[in-house]
């Protein structure tokens, strides 16, 4: 998961909570001189997209997955792109800019190939994924505004090119297929955003909402409901061929619950709790998931992956599928709502008992950000088969359950 790397180097910089978490920044004490930023993009050019269907580029990347049982056996799954897929995916990515400036430029450099290749590239293998560039509030910004510094960071801006990247692709490239909206974090953030101000209230643009995963932030709702909160129309998915709805989620490990000083899994309005959705359990209680890690690890901000069996025998391809390994069920605990994750080690077989992807700075791990780098990868084959199921079902033709 090299894409997270970004993450490491601001905690490592600064050993506060949350900087990643979409919530508004704390006041800084003081204004900062205006910001010196990127022209706006113009998404009818192809060089204002990260990913575009057809092209060479981030999300058109090795995708292939060692899956390794708990008996030690290992098999390599070659990945394959739905060269006639009849629905999109508009994948909106979390905060990883490292550029010095309080939001970032328009050019692709390796933190967004990356976060692009273990976040959205996958999807296509279902749908065509289109994610533009944006000026995003970056890692140099949320370091100093937690350090006390001024920002002259603009999260609107931020917003308002994804904006207009979603105008942009409703013209000139949707042609009335459903939608997928992806995001993590910040991405995520800003997608609520836009379902909640403008996809909502266009009865012609939420009728090609296919479902909308929004990972990694808060979405409150009503305690108890599925509906109400940040999104009046838009309820939480609870079925495989349910269309028009959220999936969202925090995650923590399961013996790792929260602490009070956490931003995850809280929201502030009274009566209002954060969303939980399981993929892997729509209706509830725990599943198994479908997850799949990076070979390496969860990036820089978290510890190295060791080996993977006890042999040590190396793993040739960029992601790692573990069987049983990992389950997942949506808990409540002190005011906080995220998903629970278990690791079901077994020190008598050969297949490893630890996943990484703690934050840890100078070996200490902060218990605050759970599982932040990790939401994705703990159920991400379970969302591609849902992104399947639901299309299928928008478009009246529901795929038979069990089927991949």
């Amino acid at each position: 998961m090299k894409g997270m790397l970004s993450i490491g180097a601001l905690l490592m910089a600064l050993a506060q909570p949350a900087m990643a978490q979409t919530a508004p920044a704390p006041t800084a004490p003081a204004a900062a001189p205006p910001a010196v930023v990127a022209p706006a993009p113009d998404y009818n050019n192809d060089a204002a997209w990260l990913c575009l269907p057809g092209r060479k580029d981030a999300c058109a990347v090795d995708q292939d997955v060692t899956v390794i049982t708990a008996a030690g056996k290992r098999k390599i799954v070659r990945f394959k792109t739905d060269p006639n897929s009849q629905f999109d995916c508009f994948y909106v990515y979390p905060t990883v800019s490292l550029d010095p400036t309080p939001n970032s430029d328009l050019k692709i450099g390796p933190e967004e190939r990356n976060v692009a290749a273990a976040q959205a590239a996958r999807f296509s293998a279902k749908c065509r994924v289109y994610a533009p560039l944006y000026r995003q509030v970056t890692l140099t910004a949320l370091r100093d505004v937690m350090m006390g510094k001024a920002t002259a960071a603009d999260r609107k801006l931020a917003y308002a090119d994804v904006a207009a990247a979603w105008r942009t692709y409703r013209e000139k490239y949707q042609s009335a297929r459903g939608v997928v909206l992806i995001g993590h974090s910040q991405g995520a953030g800003i997608l609520k955003q836009l379902l909640a101000d403008v996809i909502e209230n266009d009865p012609d643009q939420r009728r090609l909402l296919i479902a909308a995963y929004l990972l990694g932030t808060n979405v409150a709702v009503p305690q108890g409901a599925d509906v109400g909160g940040d999104f009046k129309r838009t309820r939480l998915c609870r079925a495989m061929d349910q269309y028009d709805c959220v999936v969202s989620y925090v995650t923590f490990r399961a013996d790792s619950p929260p602490p009070p000083n956490s931003r995850f899994g809280k929201v502030p309005q009274p009566g209002m709790v954060a969303a939980c959705v399981n993929p892997a359990a729509l209706g509830g209680g725990k599943a198994e998931t479908d997850a799949i890690f990076g070979a390496k690890g969860a990036g820089l901000a978290s510890a190295p992956q060791g080996p993977w069996t006890s042999d040590n025998a190396p793993v040739t391809t960029p992601f790692v599928s573990v069987p049983g390994l990992i389950t997942a069920e949506c808990a409540s605990n002190d005011g906080f709502d995220y998903l629970a994750v278990t690791v079901n080690a077994d020190p008598r077989d050969p297949r490893t008992d630890t996943i990484v992807g703690d934050v840890m700075v100078n070996g200490v791990v902060l218990k605050d950000w759970g599982l932040h780098l990790l939401d994705m990868p703990v159920e991400m084959g379970d969302l591609v088969t849902l992104s399947d199921h639901q299309a299928a079902a928008w478009r009246g033709v529901p795929i038979k359950p069990g089927k991949r």
